[in-house]
């Protein structure tokens, strides 16, 4: 499948095209920045862009009044094709944020009800009760997301429901072209709605991705055969950061051998998650790490370990924004992309990742590991990758049978000789190829 080999770029568009935060009702065409910063996207080795949401909504996105039409603050329908156009042509997919599992209080069906009461047709698309109030005074009340009543849940047993969120798919597919879906608190979703979306997807589109929002738990419940393709590995993201803070390699290689492991216990052997260092809800990885020596090193982590790895824009020259800021913070609007020695750095990368099969594919094993320094191997039909990171401030010598005395580093270009042990400069990251 086209995503198992590519690198994502994620981006918040409200904020990106430095919206307004309130629906001013204003149509003007920002959405089309994107195909500004569309020629650094690519030189980043980004091949699919996941945009968070695109449609009508009260707010920040995910409050959505109308499936059908791109937000006004963002532009017309014609304006995002051409967008969608600009990055096929570049060779980048397009997946969009598909929040299903509720809509904001200005959805077109919600306000027949608030208007129409028990008359309206639509009272069976959300779970009402005519006789109980809400926390805005409704005169009725209503199931909302984690109780928060500005994002109102829809019944996803309701088959009126079910219809029209599957012709909005249809109208986004045949309009923009997409290639995938990224699923909003997809932990939330009714599991034969999953099923069900699965199978249509799959009839409209040949590989078309679906992503799911999990946070913990079994990610198998949702990611299998039925349901979903991939998910978001929220297990990881938590393990990267702290065991760089906490000079603690174990932490992120012991959740790695849990995950995708050689034992067979392992819970997702074979499963293509999405890796990230940040996004649009979490302290920007720049203003989480303690030392920012271990800011390139977080990165060759992420795209050196099993996963699909996701950018979050701003983030590859190193941005910084912190959660206890706002979400507004986090989802700042940049003139113009930046480059510098983290963006090229990035590059290599993303490159040396696409284009190796074993690191795309390969399963996962600990060579060595200690608390400031690790290897793991990636293997795959005859390819073997060491992934090798070092993230003391001093050099350190390694000895482990490497099974070969050369090999070709990915990001660099080098030859390694492995004779009398390998030296891992200090903070450093190197991606071994080895010679068969």
């Amino acid at each position: 499948m086209w995503w198992e080999e590519s690198v994502f770029y994620q981006i918040y568009p409200l904020g990106f095209c430095g919206a307004p935060f309130e629906n001013d009702g204003k149509t003007e065409n920002r959405i089309s920045k994107v195909s500004e910063w569309s020629e650094h996207i690519s030189n980043l080795g980004a091949n699919a862009v996941y945009f968070s949401p695109v449609f009508e909504s009260d707010t920040h996105g995910y409050n959505t009044r109308d499936y059908r039409k791109i937000d006004c603050r963002l532009g017309t329908n014609e304006d995002f094709a051409n967008v969608c156009r600009d990055l096929h042509k570049r060779g980048i997919k397009v997946v969009l944020d598909g929040v299903f599992n509720h809509v904001g209080r200005g959805f077109w069906a919600f306000r027949d009800v608030l208007e129409k009461r028990e008359s309206s047709p639509y009272r069976d698309w959300f779970n009402i009760n005519f006789g109980g109030n809400s926390n805005y005074n409704d005169g009725l009340w209503y199931e909302g997301w984690e109780g928060h009543y500005d994002l109102v849940k829809l019944n996803l047993r309701n088959e009126a429901v079910i219809n029209h969120i599957f012709e909005c798919i249809k109208g986004w597919i045949d309009e923009f072209d997409i290639d995938g879906l990224r699923l909003d608190v997809a932990y939330c979703l009714d599991h034969d709605f999953l099923r069900r979306l699965r199978r249509f997807c799959d009839e409209q589109k040949p590989e078309f991705l679906l992503l799911g929002e999990l946070l913990h738990g079994d990610y198998n419940i949702f990611v299998n055969d039925g349901m979903l393709h991939s998910c978001t590995n929220y297990e990881c993201y938590k393990g990267i950061y702290s065991s760089f803070n906490s000079m603690n390699m174990f932490e992120i290689v012991h959740s790695l051998l849990r995950q995708f492991g050689p034992e067979p216990w392992t819970l997702y052997k074979g499963r293509h998650f999405l890796s990230f260092v940040d996004n649009h809800d979490v302290t920007r990885i720049a203003s989480i790490l303690e030392n920012e020596n271990h800011l390139p090193l977080v990165y060759g982590m992420m795209f050196g370990m099993p996963g699909i790895p996701c950018i979050y824009y701003g983030s590859e020259w190193g941005a910084k924004a912190h959660k206890s800021e706002g979400d507004p913070a986090l989802r700042a609007s940049f003139d113009a992309p930046v480059e510098n020695e983290l963006t090229e750095f990035i590059k290599k990368l993303a490159s040396a990742h696409k284009n190796s099969k074993a690191l795309c594919y390969g399963d996962f094993k600990s060579v060595v590991l200690q608390n400031k320094h690790c290897i793991f191997e990636r293997r795959v039909d005859g390819e073997r990758v060491l992934v090798a990171i070092n993230a003391d401030s001093e050099p350190v010598t390694v000895h482990f049978d490497a099974g070969c005395g050369l090999a070709e580093d990915l990001i660099t270009g080098s030859t390694h000789d492995f004779g009398g042990g390998s030296e891992l400069p200090p903070y450093s990251v190197q991606y071994w190829k080895m010679e068969r």
